[in-house]
């Protein structure tokens, strides 16, 4: 079965819904018009029930079958929310606010379930339920975390999730996913030296912190490259190195930060142990002192292999055996799906929106002929998990 005929003749509202979408972003939590947006379409599609206030901004959305809504609860989860990032000028629906933008597909996300959940309450050609999972904060606040927490699994009985993401990576319309691991846990480091200020002139009667901060920095390239294990996957990078305000001061203090990305919680841990003992070593060494804080984010999103093996039959229902990858490999982004996936067994799958601009660029737009893919994938998942018996 490719595209579902019905879903795609909803191609052009499901463009203008998600170009909606993408004129006002909204950051983390507050997704006050985006949650109002998706509630006020859901209404219009006459979906069952709508509870809205979790987490915050997110939505659950049920949606009975034939029988009444009695079996299995199927998941299906959007992230709603935008990043902290100015888009760049040029697209006739661009943002309308200033240092906020939809540069990672929430936007697409949030339209593609929108498009299942009008079929599936239209046609209702499944039994059980679907629970629609409309998440703010997944850019770095947790809000998968806190909708569990606040017990959506357990107050709808989901018994099984499932999510998408788009990417650039693959041809619009194809699939792909690995069961186990798909994406890393991600933590994050900052380090502040603390040295003695002063007059560039007299560096003797001064301690340095920047120069303790190069050798931390340099030192730490040696975590990844001589104490973790080559054959696993790991990341360990440096990205912000702040010292100093003019040519003629050295400064009191340093600051480092930088991301960790691991698959294994061991590696996860020996990595967070020497970015303290490095700190402090190298710092020691250049007489300064080094405080380290240690953030850790979110967990390893891992795939339920039986549940993604369902999952790639679907979407080879959708695009054809020849478009759906099954054994693609990890990925080092993180994702807070993870939470969920913890919680109830499920997959998460990547969607071709075909070449262009990566995730998180100024220019990134959405592949508006993907979400067709992406509506029909979502809606033949519970009709193939919940199949009416004749």
């Amino acid at each position: 079965m490719p595209i579902i005929n019905r879903i795609a003749g909803y191609i052009e509202d499901m463009k203008q819904w998600r170009r909606q979408l993408h004129k006002h972003p909204e950051l983390l939590f507050d997704c006050h018009e985006t949650s109002a947006f998706v509630v006020e379409k859901l209404k219009e599609f006459g979906v069952d029930e709508i509870h809205t206030g979790i987490a915050k901004t997110g939505v659950v959305v049920i949606i009975k079958g034939q029988n009444g809504g009695d079996g299995t609860v199927l998941g299906l989860r959007a992230d709603m929310d935008a990043l902290p990032m100015q888009e760049n000028p040029g697209l006739e629906y661009a943002s309308v606010y200033d240092g906020k933008m939809h540069a990672c597909g929430h936007d697409g996300h949030t339209a593609m379930l929108l498009g299942a959940a009008r079929y599936l309450a239209e046609t209702r050609n499944f039994t059980g339920r679907v629970a629609l999972i409309f998440q703010p904060a997944e850019e770095g606040g947790g809000g998968g975390e806190l909708m569990v927490r606040e017990g959506i699994m357990e107050r709808f009985g989901i018994t099984e999730v499932y999510a998408l993401h788009t990417s650039i990576d693959a041809d619009t319309g194809h699939f792909f996913t690995v069961p186990g691991a798909i994406m890393a846990a991600v933590d994050e480091f900052e380090i502040k030296v603390k040295g003695v200020g002063g007059h560039a002139a007299s560096p003797q009667k001064t301690v340095d912190p920047l120069v303790a901060g190069v050798g931390i920095v340099t030192a730490m390239q040696t975590i990844i490259s001589r104490n973790h294990d080559p054959m696993r996957d790991a990341v360990c990078s440096v990205t912000q190195f702040h010292a100093g305000t003019t040519s003629n001061v050295i400064a009191e203090t340093a600051f480092i930060n930088g991301t960790i990305r691991t698959f294994d919680e061991e590696d996860r841990l020996m990595i967070l142990q020497r970015i303290k003992e490095v700190a402090a070593g190298q710092a020691s060494a250049y007489n300064c002192e080094a405080e380290v804080v240690l953030t850790k984010g979110y967990p390893v999103t891992v795939n339920n292999p039986q549940k993604t093996e369902f999952a790639v039959e679907v979407a080879k229902e959708i695009s054809g055996e020849a478009a759906v990858k099954n054994n693609a490999g990890k990925e080092l982004g993180a994702e807070d799906f993870s939470y969920m996936l913890k919680e109830r067994p499920g997959s998460f799958l990547f969607l071709g929106q075909g070449n262009g601009r990566g995730l998180h660029n100024t220019n990134f737009d959405f592949n508006d002929e993907a979400s067709p893919y992406g509506a029909s994938y979502f809606a033949r998942l519970v009709e193939k998990a919940q199949p009416v018996v004749l």
